[in-house]
């Protein structure tokens, strides 16, 4: 019986999640996209126009695996989730990579995705709700032609869906770290940004390192011997998908490059703040120097007709310094010395 004569006729759009459970849309190339029952789910009735996509998310999976034929795929649920790997069955094949989920001020989680592809059919397996799959679902909201892709092809796209989160995260990266050089260059009196420079700086190493250990992976992907019988478009698509996830990989060092050059910015900005405070300080001390000096000689006990004068004597050299101290300033507000 084949899988599209079991399927329970709905058509249109792919199904929400509701929460935890498995997902199975069968895209026909001559018939509608509609969700497939459950318990109508084989995988060996799937003709070369049809590809049947299953989705699930959270427990349960073991289960299912084994009710596909899939129960080799087992042993890789016991590993690090937050480990990206590759592994060929033959007839099938499973990648683990991990997105980025958005978080508070640049706290990202990991999301881990298992992706199992094999002919005519691609299983999705993770834990939580996935927002990039939920795009997917969202933007294929009429009868699509998404079954006459093959496995490989959806997989490369889905795994396209998630590199997109690393780009979306550079983004976010990079506007925080504009909108700190703004208030940087901003503030006449600026203050400490040395926290916010250090959650910065944390935030872009920890993307590196959630993003390089998948080189592994889109790089086998990418050699000729993965998959040798998909055929040339097939492999064309995995080397653009590798190409892609090394131009990510370039935008993360970019991005940690910009939040270096903030350090820098910042070190800059302190040093010539510094540089003002010196010169102030340098002028202030001169100008209180020569005033003493002036005190000083008119302190010397001479018997000129200047020491006679009295109280007039004393208002003029009140005056005199005043009159050089308003001179210095005057002087130091024309030169822009503060």
């Amino acid at each position: 019986m084949r899988a599209a004569e079991a399927a329970s006729g709905h058509s249109g759009c792919l199904p929400e999640p509701a929460g935890d459970g498995t997902h199975a849309v069968l895209f026909d190339a001559d018939g509608n996209d509609r969700e497939q029952p459950l318990d109508a789910l084989r995988l060996d009735a799937l003709s070369e126009r049809q590809l049947l996509w299953i989705d699930h998310q959270g427990h349960g999976v073991r289960d299912l695996l084994r009710r596909l034929g899939l129960g080799d795929a087992l042993p890789a649920l016991d590993d690090d989730w937050e480990r990206p790997s590759l592994r060929n069955f033959g007839e099938w094949f499973l990648v683990h990579v991990v997105a980025i989920a958005p978080g508070e001020r640049l706290a990202w989680r990991p999301q881990s995705l298992l992706v199992l592809s094999g002919e005519n059919f691609v299983v999705t397996l993770h834990r939580e709700p996935l927002d990039y799959l939920a795009q997917l679902r969202d933007r294929e909201r009429a009868e699509t032609r998404i079954g006459v892709l093959s496995a490989e092809s959806f997989t490369a796209s889905l795994l396209d869906w998630q590199m997109s989160t690393y780009f979306d995260a550079v983004a976010e990266l990079e506007a925080d770290v504009d909108e700190l050089e703004v208030q940087l260059l901003a503030d006449p009196k600026p203050r400490d940004y040395v926290a916010e420079l250090a959650v910065l700086r944390r935030a872009a190493s920890r993307l590196r390192r959630m993003i390089t250990p998948h080189r592994q992976v889109y790089g086998a992907m990418a050699r000729p011997d993965f998959r040798p019988e998909a055929g040339p478009d097939v492999q064309a698509q995995f080397r653009a998908l590798n190409e892609r996830f090394e131009r990510s990989l370039d935008t993360v060092e970019t991005a940690r490059e910009l939040v270096i050059g903030s350090f820098e910015l910042f070190a800059t900005h302190a040093a010539q703040r510094t540089n003002d405070i010196m010169r102030v300080l340098t002028f202030v001390t001169v100008l209180l120097g020569t005033l003493a000096v002036l005190a000083g000689v008119l302190g010397m006990n001479f018997d000129t007709p200047f020491f006679r004068t009295g109280t007039r004597g004393f208002v003029i050299a009140i005056v005199s310094m005043l009159g050089l101290v308003a001179g210095a300033l005057a002087l130091a507000r024309w030169r822009r010395w503060w």
